[in-house]
Formats: C-alpha cells, sequence, structure tokens
C-alpha cells in the first residue's frame, strides 16, 4: 500500500511561468543564433542562412515565422527588383540584446569550446 506523503502547498516549488514561456520560444534550436544575428542588425533571408551554418531553409523559415507571431521581429519586403525580403527585430526582440550578451559572457566562461568536429552532421 502507497503511503501518501502531506505537506505544505508552499514547498511544491514549480517553474516560474515566465521562464516556461521565455525557453518555450527561445529553447527551440537555432531560434538564439537567429535572434543573435538580427541583433547586430537587420537581414535578408540568404544572409541569415549563410551566417548560420547547419540551418535548413525550411527550418530558418519556420523559427523566422515563430518569432514573427511571438511579435520579436517584422518581415519587410523590398520591391525589388529582385523582390527581396528582410527581417528585423521589433523593440521586443531588440530588448534581448542584453540579455544575449549576458548569456555570452557566462557560456564563454562555463562552457568549453567544442572540440573538433567529427560528424558532418555536426558541424
Amino acid at each position: 500500500m502507497a503511503v501518501e506523503q502531506v505537506h505544505e502547498a508552499s514547498a511544491c516549488k514549480r517553474v516560474d511561468g515566465g521562464i516556461t514561456r521565455v525557453f518555450q520560444l527561445l529553447g527551440k534550436r537555432w531560434t538564439g543564433p537567429i535572434v543573435a544575428v538580427l541583433v547586430e542588425q537587420p537581414a535578408y533571408f540568404a544572409d541569415l542562412r549563410r551566417a548560420i551554418p547547419g540551418i535548413s531553409e525550411r527550418m530558418l523559415s519556420d523559427r523566422l515565422t515563430e518569432l514573427g507571431a511571438a511579435g520579436l521581429l517584422v518581415r519587410e519586403v523590398d520591391e525589388g527588383p529582385p523582390l527581396r525580403v528582410t527581417y528585423r527585430l521589433t523593440e521586443s526582440g531588440a530588448a534581448l540584446e542584453p540579455a544575449l550578451a549576458e548569456l555570452r559572457t557566462w557560456a564563454e566562461t562555463h562552457l568549453p569550446e567544442a572540440g573538433p568536429c567529427v560528424e558532418p552532421k555536426g558541424c
């Protein structure tokens, strides 16, 4: 027979709702690097693809759509010719810059750099 544990509700720790929302969006693969590139300056789709080695066009498109839906970036069509699309961060997206700078500093101190790439998939 199982013994039921009784304790105060305050003893049950839950993750903060804000942290959950942040990592649901920014914790997805490729999202952080996309935002980090756009913090520096607006970019065309092809420039983003070149700046982030290993990302597929479809994944980049999906992540840009998610970031747009979250209000962190806007998609602007340059009529051309040629027709080009520029992506830039909104005020909310640009407000991530200090947090990204802190994460970069933390990583430099606490996360060792990856060694030489062994598998082509991992590069």
